[in-house]
């Protein structure tokens, strides 16, 4: 029987993609041979063309394999903000058939030195800025690419293949430390591919790039998508939303790519706001559910409505998306291009029906390979069903009758309050309706009687500072929900602690809360 949600297939979307059996380097190459003078980056006013990037990239690639002894499958650390240099060392690492290990240009020392020990890099790509956070780290190589002088090495002729790993970028480490994901240039090509078709980008795009290029939202829907079809990115170092709505005025942006939290900051500037956005086509995101009202207030402004879709390190980005001419609210989307995806009892692996809360399972050629020198978490993160093996994401959801994926929370995320089961998106989403919250953030707090009870941390809008109380926002929310899961307690925050990447660290507020 064909599954519910082809009935929602765009209609000029084949079934099953297949991506071009080349490497990231190829499709690089592919890509700088029919768009030479074709600007292909645009960072801070500065536009480098296609043959421009080929030949910083060739240059640096030279030095890799030439000064630093670069080899095929060695693996280079790559931590830089978002920019040309990034674009460049990123391919250079690939030119010169070595991993690119991606990192938060806000790690310090000591993360970097899990990251340097754990996947044996003994070369790292940086820039000014960040160099002094190498200072005693047992790397026999720091590379600055803007000090590295244009030299006259031959290249090494590329010996990589299509299942070799290329990528190797490291979970967020929510459930300890972080793991580094094993991709191959196929595995990350496939959702290239399918985010080039899906989203309708080709040669006219236009793309801000917003998202951090280390994460797998921002190196695939941004970037790798970009060369793919040949497009042209415009890079924000980083994220500032007056500076976004002025880039995308000044150079007609059609795609954005980026977590919600970017769509609540530029809605909430009244100067970004004065700025016409409407040359975007698309705008697309995952991270977390983007608030009803907030996606409402931006189709208001732009026209365009907001595309959610969900994925994981360990799936270089998508395995679901809205389909775009029937998109829904606060939903993961349908599966993407060849992937299966189920919701079963996270216990006996039982297939839920619709609309019944399970664990979300996935397979498809997206799929990572391993868990980097770590075979025993990567055999535990599988698991059977039906014969056929299935990636246990950890997160829990349900379907629609359409066959659509809504996602309720981390596994290990849920509030049990006198044995009621509280999840904590849920109850967020109805906060976000509230005119005065601007972000929020449930966690369980510590109830002598109850065990745990629903605590929320808020970040107030400007314009109700000191005009709003915690016990009126805690009132409102009684009339919104079950008893049970509306908050009892509340906190005023200046801002929530995120990730780089932009997800929110639920997990450091509720530490926090339960230390105290």
């Amino acid at each position: 029987m064909e599954p519910r949600h082809f009935r929602h297939w765009p209609p000029d979307m084949p079934r099953s993609l297949r991506a071009p059996r080349i490497t990231l380097q190829e499709m690089f190459y592919a890509s700088a041979s029919r768009f030479p003078d074709k600007p292909a980056a645009i960072h801070e006013g500065i536009a480098l063309t296609y043959k421009d990037l080929l030949d910083r990239i060739e240059n640096l690639a030279g030095h890799l394999q030439h000064s630093c002894g670069v080899k095929r499958g060695d693996r280079v650390l790559l931590d830089m903000q978002n920019g040309h240099d990034f674009v460049i060392a990123c391919f250079a690492i690939l030119r010169a058939d070595a991993v690119v290990v991606p990192v938060s240009p806000m790690n310090l020392t000591e993360e970097l030195r899990h990251y340097i020990a754990d996947s044996d890099a003994r070369v790292a790509i940086t820039e000014d800025d960040l160099f002094s956070g190498f200072a005693g780290l047992p790397l026999d190589h720091v590379v600055l690419p803007s000090r590295i002088p244009k030299n006259s090495f031959q290249l090494k002729a590329s010996e990589s293949k299509p299942e070799d790993l290329c990528m190797l970028p490291y979970t967020s480490g929510s459930t300890g430390r972080p793991r580094g994901c094993m991709h191959t240039h196929a595995t990350v090509l496939h959702n290239v591919a399918g985010a080039c078709a899906w989203k309708h980008i080709d040669g006219h795009t236009v793309a801000l790039a917003t998202a951090p290029l280390f994460h797998v939202t921002g190196l695939v829907h941004s970037f790798l998508s970009a060369i793919y079809a040949g497009a042209t990115m415009v890079i924000q170092r980083r994220w500032d939303p007056l500076q976004a709505a002025r880039l995308v005025e000044r150079y007609r942006c059609t795609h954005w790519d980026n977590v919600p939290t970017m769509v609540v900051d530029l809605l909430s500037d009244p100067k970004a706001l004065e700025h016409d956005i409407r040359s975007l086509q698309w705008i697309f995101g995952g991270g977390a559910a983007m608030p009803e009202a907030v996606a409402q207030k931006l189709f208001d402004l732009s026209g365009v409505r907001y595309i959610e879709g969900y994925g994981l390190t360990e799936t270089i980005s998508q395995t679901h998306i809205n389909p775009p001419q029937n998109p829904k609210k606060q939903c993961l989307g349908i599966p993407a291009f060849d992937t299966e995806a189920l919701v079963v009892d996270p216990e006996t692996l039982e297939i839920m029906q619709t609309g019944k809360q399970g664990e979300i399972v996935v397979r498809g050629p997206q799929l990572f390979t391993g868990y980097w020198k770590n075979e025993k978490a990567f055999r535990d993160a599988w698991c059977e069903v039906g014969g056929r093996r299935f990636f246990r994401t950890g997160d829990l959801g349900r379907t629609d009758e359409d066959g659509y994926f809504y996602i309720s929370d981390r596994l290990k995320r849920m509030i049990n309050a006198a044995g009621l089961k509280v999840w904590p998106v849920e109850v967020e989403a109805a906060m976000y309706k509230h005119p005065a919250i601007k972000e929020c953030c449930i966690i369980a707090s510590p109830d002598a009687r109850k065990g745990e009870t629903v605590k929320v941390v808020v970040v107030l809008r400007e314009e109700f500072l000191g005009r709003i109380s915690g016990e009126e926002i805690l009132s409102w929310s009684r009339s919104q929900m079950a008893t049970y899961k509306a908050p009892r307690l509340i906190e005023f925050s200046d801002a929530l602690p995120r990730t780089a990447s932009g997800k929110l660290m639920w997990r450091a507020l509720q530490e926090r809360e339960f230390a105290r």
